[in-house]
């Protein structure tokens, strides 16, 4: 499990909250905003973290809002963050979440367990092993 102090993690859109549609937006992912939700809900800090721009990133801002998460920052370090020339891109993040990453992405599911995993355990302690068979 993924120790519980506040994290910042940087999330890719294509291929990780959404299908890969590129340029269009493709359906959620599986989990992703139900555990997106949950993070914020821990004190994680999310940002979004894509190579979209303009109309394509407003759309996927816009896109993850109806579906319930507002990111702390977009494709930056922090909200007031001024990108220029001399400025570096790259995120200072805890975690990546990513579809590229190594391996490939492990998906949302396997993401929810390794940050969760002592909550899904006692959740199945206080409902018994055969909770399911008193219904």
């Amino acid at each position: 499990m993924i120790q519980n102090k506040h994290l910042i993690i940087a999330v890719d859109f294509d291929g990780t909250i959404a299908e890969d549609k590129y340029p269009k937006i493709g359906e959620p992912m599986l989990f992703a905003f139900e555990t997106m939700k949950k993070l914020q809900e821990q004190g994680h800090r999310l940002i979004l973290w894509t190579v979209r721009n303009g109309k394509s990133l407003d759309q996927a801002v816009a896109f993850c809002k109806k579906n319930g998460v507002e990111f702390y920052a977009i494709n930056k370090n922090y909200p007031e963050e001024i990108l220029d020339d001399k400025t570096s891109r790259k995120i200072a993040a805890d975690i990546f979440i990513d579809d590229r990453n190594v391996g490939g992405f492990i998906g949302w599911g396997k993401i929810y367990q390794r940050f969760f995993t002592d909550e899904l355990v006692e959740k199945k302690k206080s409902k018994g092993l055969f909770s399911f068979l008193k219904k």
